[in-house]
């Protein structure tokens, strides 16, 4: 079993900053991809950002440029950091974590990042 556990969302006015973490616990491969989705209100989840453990990285083209997803791998950990947030951008975020070993993704409860003025 794997537990993750999103921390860093709050409210934001517009072309502020955040920086969100997750730190995941239990059984955890080296080899893995960790990564941050999000659910806007009445849309469907989407990919944000993901990170595999060798440190390939993969954006949506709406936040390129913007965030910056790293990881910590010695501390199970995943960042991303938010620059220039839009109110767009506001959506609960949710970490992941998956991989050739695991039989299926795990996810954290999410984090609410609010961008307003």
């Amino acid at each position: 079993q794997v537990q993750l556990v999103e921390s860093g969302g709050g409210l934001v006015q517009p072309g502020g900053s955040l920086r969100l973490s997750c730190v995941a616990s239990g059984r955890i491969f080296s080899i893995n991809t960790m990564g941050w989705y999000r659910r806007a209100p009445g849309k469907q989840r989407e990919l944000v950002a993901t990170s595999t453990s060798d440190s390939s990285t993969n954006y949506a083209d709406s936040v390129k440029g913007r965030f910056t997803i790293s990881r910590d791998n010695a501390k199970n950990t995943v960042y991303l950091q938010m620059n220039s947030l839009k109110p767009e951008d506001t959506a609960v975020y949710y970490c992941s974590l998956g991989g050739p070993y695991y039989a299926m993704n795990y996810w954290g409860k999410g984090t609410l990042v609010t961008v307003s003025s």
